[in-house]
């Protein structure tokens, strides 16, 4: 079983592949609050539509003081297309060997349909302005999560 990440534990640090082909690195968001949301894949159904209302939920997300980043272990050009196909306006992160969702136990053994694999742990991770996390929730639902996080948040 993967180590999870819980309060108060500081948030690995990664630098890695955008979708534009910039590298996007957790230190230079530091001084900003961070979500980071972990997605299985990207133009699927679920994924598309977490990744839509974070898009939708972006204006007031930042207006609250929140960088949104989406990671996924798609490769980068798979992610440029993600992005041009559904508006999609935040930064888009590739970790193909998947070490850093692994850092943050979004990778590992999980329930499929009732069987046991391994693979993606949808996951958001809310990490604060001096790079720790303030909450890590795993096994998300696409539908309806980001709506309750911005609930759980205080963010209308």
């Amino acid at each position: 079983m993967t180590d999870r990440l819980s309060a108060g534990d500081a948030a690995p640090e990664f630098s890695l592949p955008t979708d534009n082909g910039d590298r996007l690195t957790l230190s230079d968001l530091r001084g900003r609050k961070v979500i980071l949301y972990v997605y299985p894949a990207a133009m699927t159904p679920g994924c598309t539509t977490q990744a839509c209302d974070f898009r939708d939920s972006l204006g007031s997300l930042q207006a609250a003081g929140y960088e949104v980043v989406g990671i996924s272990p798609d490769k980068p050009e798979k992610l440029a297309k993600f992005r041009e196909r559904d508006a999609i306006t935040f930064p888009l992160i590739s970790d193909e060997d998947k070490s850093v969702l692994t850092a943050y136990g979004a990778f590992g053994e999980k329930m499929n349909y009732g069987k046991k694999v391994m693979g993606v742990i949808r996951s958001t991770f809310v990490i604060d302005e001096d790079g720790k996390i303030e909450r890590a929730l795993y096994n998300v639902k696409a539908t309806g999560h980001v709506a309750k996080l911005r609930r759980d948040l205080g963010i209308d």
